[in-house]
């Protein structure tokens, strides 16, 4: 699976590369990978954590103003752990976001170029850990996570000597709705459980470098978000029992490495 990836990465890189390496600089693409740490937590019930890696992409038109759209897909293995219902260790989970922006470019001081933006994110997070036990005997699920959001923030541009810029960025997410969904139905008694969310909020902020060339730009950054989702609405299954999904926060603080063209 990852060398599948690997090659798809690599596909696409030279094959954008190519098509557009005599386009304009108003259209700018973006590709690479990122590694991070991620940690789930809902107070006083559970604790998920481990290493996730992935493949991202972005395209962003210039003209004062700023229209870009980018994804991202990341995947690894967390571990469970709770002290009423035992632990469990590399449970597979991946993630999928999608996101599309709209700003405008603003000149600061002297070498500097401020673009506030916002618009509209899609984040998808799926958590399996169905069929397995846990070291206490409590069955394992899966779980499915759903959050439309909008994106609100800030990014900071100053050019520096040599062909290097820094840059930093400030996010803050307007959480629309959440769904969650628990397939417990595999279990005898038990039924397949979708919970709606309302409430909650996200954040994130970046610092990155950018070493320009004449054909690529190579960018490493560094990044952490942050989601915090309050108590979902409460769910009854057909057998009359009532589900609540608890007050969550979920951290995440990783590096990226892309060439932009």
């Amino acid at each position: 699976m990852k060398r599948l990836i690997l090659l798809t990465l690599c596909f696409l890189f030279f094959g954008i590369r190519y098509i557009f390496a005599e386009t304009s600089q108003k259209h700018t693409w973006e590709v690479g990978t990122e590694i991070s740490h991620i940690t789930y937590k809902e107070p006083g019930v559970m604790k998920q954590k481990g290493v996730m890696s992935g493949i991202l992409g972005s395209y962003t038109y210039y003209d004062n103003f700023m229209l870009k759209t980018e994804g991202r897909f990341s995947f690894g293995q967390v571990d469970y752990s709770s002290s009423s219902s035992g632990s469990m260790n590399d449970i597979d989970d991946y993630i999928l976001e999608f996101r599309g922006l709209g700003g405008y470019e603003f000149p600061a001081f002297k070498a500097s170029t401020v673009i506030p933006y916002s618009g509209i994110g899609y984040r998808y997070l799926n958590d399996d850990m169905h069929g397995r036990y846990t070291t206490t005997g409590h069955f394992g699920y899966e779980r499915e996570l759903n959050y439309i959001y909008s994106p609100i923030g800030v990014e900071i541009i100053t050019a520096l000597e040599n062909d290097w810029t820094i840059g930093a960025v400030l996010e803050y997410d307007y959480f629309w709705e959440g769904k969650q969904k628990s397939h417990m139905g595999w279990q005898p008694g038990y039924y397949d459980i979708e919970n709606e969310q309302d409430e909650g909020y996200g954040c994130r902020g970046s610092l990155k470098f950018q070493k320009e060339s004449e054909s690529i730009d190579y960018v490493i950054e560094t990044f952490v978000r942050y989601w915090n989702i309050k108590d979902s609405k409460t769910t009854t299954d057909p057998a009359g029992t009532s589900w609540i999904e608890p007050k969550n926060t979920s951290t995440e603080y990783g590096i990226k490495f892309t060439a932009r063209f």
